[in-house]
């Protein structure tokens, strides 16, 4: 019986053997399982009155492991160790996996330490090692058994139910149906199977779970909400809850298989002699099979690329997937045979089948074993060898990349290295050079590390044996070779640009220095220039002898300017000495200044070009300026004589025209000799006027050595000849208004003097405040009105002043015993008679000539409109004469 057990369990087993090996779980399954296979462990372990909590943790120590074996088997397992140590930990369930070996069992990759740390998906591997060996591998339905076998007991018992077809232990339940229809078979009683929906798989699933729980003793170990909302149930946890049904069914099911022993027993002789004859076919074949198979697993020739590795891989993967799978199958059913007919024989009191030599379950077996021993040493070859190309290849991709972006990176380095870009850069640009080739030094150094990971990389490959070490070794050392060649570029460049900045460092000061003298020695030669071209004007000697003393200053300057121009010469003779030694390329001019030397030796010659052009310039006008002084003093000596003389002579005749000596005819006579020698005096006026033009053609326009300038001469010779006249006439008209009045010497004398005294301003000419003084001390008594009736006639053209002339004409016409107006229109009526009118012949022949003509055209415009063509009336006569205020 023990035998058949091992045998069932490792033919159950080996389906699940990807699994325990992969350990892979989707997580909704893996909730799914926790729950279910918690739930089953707890229904075995109430029996010994306990439970579990947490799968991973309650089962770590091996005691209750130890005690859930010991429940489902019946058995008594080794004294556990009840010790809290790790090591007593891992005794206890090493105690358990060796039971659960000891019952035929093959654990795949579950150890001990695994269980103790806690490995959630190694204890739920182990929990179905366990619920596979003791509660399904035992089921057994028409010559299937155990997960076949409970597919077809579901399938059986469900049959019948419509919308239920169990093909498998995971989407054929989601529904619930498949669960109600197990229970109302067993137990109809207990559900209403016709009021289920298949559209309402979540009442259908709680119904079925809540009445195994209450009715069954099935606890629950799903939930219907992870059913449902899981695409594909997990199907491990589907069957450990189904085989609790059959297990809780078990009565029923042991009732059927009796009655189909009862059948089978007819055709046990007949299918006795086909199995043996089947069993020498299938041992035959599974050996040739074994034979052919492990010549190829312990073929140990590695491949040198990764492709090769993994195609020897999937050929392998195809072999455990595809090959193998149905040559298990054909083991585990050789041995079901054999023991089947074994029992068949012995049942039927027959005896034992004897097999062929070599083909023994035994011999089948050692072959068995060889077989996988070779393909476990082949699998961890592969895997070992796989590694080493997976290293191998990710060092060589490795060294690609880091070679790729080293290679990259370098590409146009070195053209750029070489450039000789600095040989016509300014100083500033230099300056950026040596910034730019600073960072790019500091970027060479952070690439240093990647050149020795490249080098290690290409070493490690060549300890590795790598079957392209060759090209590796290649370009790693093209990668040295450029990297050692990009240092000493850099090197070189650095010191090509540290020699040219220092150039042109000293190119740059000799630049500025030469700017900085340059500009102002520029600017006094555009003055000097300025200076020496500037056209002087002057008036006097010594302005122009300020000017000479001036120049000759500035060409005493000239010879240190001179050793300045030579100085600044230098300097640019510097540059272009250095410029020559060291072969520098300038890219322009001086960055500080436009002014070139040329330009400096130009304006220099000019200079000195134009300083005796000045010398002749200021030598001409110095003999010009001595020519005028010359006319000053010619000028000024007669001007200084001419000027008093005048102003003697206008005294001297206004004291005549004041004074009273003697009578009007001495005056008269007196100032006709003052009007003969002003006249002689005039060559001398002429004279002057003779020297004035010289002065004014010299563009002479003043003069120390006078005072006096020919328009004052000018002015006060005429006003001397005008002044002269002027006092003869009034004498003349003072002599003609004395004989015409009858005004006596003494009368004149005594106007004279009252004139004199009231002329507080002694100009000759009375202002109206005076006049008025003057008539109330000669007696007049008189208002506003006839004061100024009086004004209009002695200032007829209202200047505000009276004259002496005008003073005598009043006070004759107010004292003098003359004829008046009517004596004079008397004469006019005996001139006429009777015609009261007068003939122009009659005046013609009557009066003189031209007193004649003058009265007739005096008189033309007053005649009236009743007048005598050619005739004088009595009105217009008089109005003509007297005017219209004496009529």
């Amino acid at each position: 019986m023990d035998h058949y057990d091992s045998q069932q369990t490792n033919d159950y087993m080996q389906p699940e053997e990807d699994w325990d090996r992969d350990l892979l779980l989707d997580p909704a399954w893996e909730k799914q399982q926790r729950k279910t296979f918690t739930a089953w462990c707890n229904s075995h372990l109430r029996k010994a009155g306990t439970q579990i909590e947490n799968i991973e943790e309650d089962f770590r120590d091996g005691l209750k492991l130890m005690l859930l074996l010991e429940v489902i088997s019946g058995e008594r397992l080794a004294k556990p160790e009840r010790g809290k140590m790790r090591v007593h930990k891992i005794s206890n369930v090493n105690k358990a996996l060796d039971f659960i070996a000891s019952k035929g069992v093959k654990l795949v990759s579950i150890g001990a330490e695994e269980i103790v740390d806690g490995n959630v998906k190694m204890t739920l591997g182990m929990i179905w090692t366990i619920i596979l060996r003791f509660a399904i591998q035992d089921i057994s339905v028409e010559e299937t058994s155990a997960k076949e076998g409970l597919l077809l007991w579901c399938q059986r018992k469900t049959a019948p139910y419509k919308n239920v077809n169990i093909q498998n232990f995971h989407i054929s339940w989601k529904d619930g149906l498949g669960f109600c229809a197990l229970i109302h078979r067993h137990r109809p009683e207990l559900i209403d199977y016709g009021k289920l929906r298949k559209d309402d798989p979540l009442t259908n699933l709680n119904t079925a779970f809540d009445v195994a729980e209450r009715f069954l003793d099935i606890p629950k170990m799903l939930d219907a909400e992870d059913i449902v909302g899981t695409a594909r149930p997990d199907e491990k946890a589907i069957m450990t809850y189904v085989s609790s049904f059959y297990h809780a069914f078990s009565g029923a099911q042991k009732a059927e298989t009796a009655a189909n022993r009862i059948c089978k027993v007819l055709a046990v002789n007949q299918e006795n002699e086909q199995l043996m004859e089947d069993y020498e076919k299938l041992a035959s074949d599974l050996l040739e099979w074994i034979r052919r198979t492990i010549p190829w697993l312990e073929n140990r020739v590695p491949e040198n690329t990764m492709h090769a590795m993994q195609q020897k891989l999937e050929d392998f993967r195809d072999y455990r997937r595809l090959h193998k799978p149905p040559k298990v199958q054909e083991k585990c059913q050789l041995e079901i045979n054999f023991n089947t007919l074994q029992t068949k024989l012995r049942l039927s009191n027959r005896p034992a089948f004897m097999p062929s030599e070599g083909r023994m379950v035994s011999d089948i077996n050692n072959a068995w074993g060889c077989l996988e021993q070779a393909e476990k040493g082949y699998e961890e070859w592969l895997l070992n060898e796989i590694r080493r190309l997976e290293r191998l290849d990710h060092l060589a991709e490795k060294f690609r990349q880091k070679a790729s972006i080293h290679e990259a990176w370098t590409d146009g380095k070195e053209a750029m290295l070489r450039q000789k870009d600095y040989e016509t850069a300014t100083l500033s640009e230099i300056k950026a050079l040596l910034k730019k080739h600073e960072a790019f030094e500091s970027d060479l150094a952070a690439h240093q590390d990647r050149v020795e990971q490249i080098a290690a990389i290409a070493q490690e490959l060549n300890e590795l044996d790598y079957y392209d070490s060759p090209s590796v070794n290649a370009r790693c050392q093209k990668i040295c070779d450029q990297w050692d060649n990009l240092g000493a570029l850099t090197q070189k460049r650095r010191e090509a640009l540290e020699r040219t900045e220092k150039l042109l460092e000293t190119i740059d000061q000799l630049y500025l220095e030469y700017a900085k003298r340059a500009a102002p020695f520029n600017n006094w030669m555009e003055g000097a220039m300025e200076d020496l071209q500037d056209t002087f004007i002057v008036h006097t000697i010594e302005e122009i002898q300020g000017l000479t003393t001036a120049h000759e200053q500035f060409k005493a300057t000239l010879p240190d300017a001179d050793k300045e121009r030579l100085a600044i010469l230098g300097i640019h003779n510097e540059v272009s000495k250095i410029v020559q030694t060291y072969h520098v390329n300038m890219a322009g001019t001086n960055p500080y200044t436009t002014i070139t030397p040329q330009e400096i030796n130009g304006k220099w010659d000019h200079v000195r070009q134009l300083v005796p052009r000045r010398d002749q310039a200021l030598t001409e006008e110095h003999a010009r300026q001595q020519h005028n002084e010359r006319l000053r003093k010619q000028f000024g000596a007669q001007a200084n004589v001419i000027g008093p003389w005048i102003q003697t002579k206008m005294e001297e005749i206004g004291r005549i025209s004041i004074e009273m000596h003697g009578t009007l005819e001495d005056q008269l006579s007196h100032l006709r000799q003052y009007e003969k020698s002003i006249v002689n005096y005039k060559p001398k006026i002429d004279q002057l006027e003779c020297d004035h033009q010289l002065i004014q053609e010299a563009l002479i326009f003043d003069n120390k050595h006078t005072n006096y300038n020919m328009e004052h001469i000018r002015v006060g010779w005429e006003q001397l000849l005008t002044t002269i006249a002027r006092t003869i006439n009034e004498v003349e008209n003072q002599i003609l208004t004395r004989d015409a009045k009858g005004i006596s010497q003494e009368q004149m004398n005594e106007f004279r003097a009252s004139f004199n005294h009231f002329d507080r301003k002694k100009t000759g000419m009375m202002d109206t405040d005076d006049f008025r003084a003057c008539l109330i001390s000669m007696g007049y008594n008189m208002g506003e009105a006839e004061f100024a009736r009086i004004m209009s006639i002695v200032d007829p053209n209202r200047l505000g002043v009276v004259t002496f002339q005008a003073f005598i004409d009043f006070m004759s016409r107010e004292t003098a015993d003359t004829d008046t107006a009517d004596q004079v229109m008397a004469s006019f009526k005996i001139l006429a008679g009777d015609k009261n009118y007068i003939t122009e012949d009659e005046l013609r022949r009557e009066l003189p000539p031209d007193q004649a003509e003058y009265c007739i055209a005096r008189m033309a415009p007053y005649a009236g409109p009743d007048s005598v063509p050619g005739a004088l009336d009595y009105m217009s006569f008089s109005t003509a004469l007297y005017g219209e205020s004496d009529l």
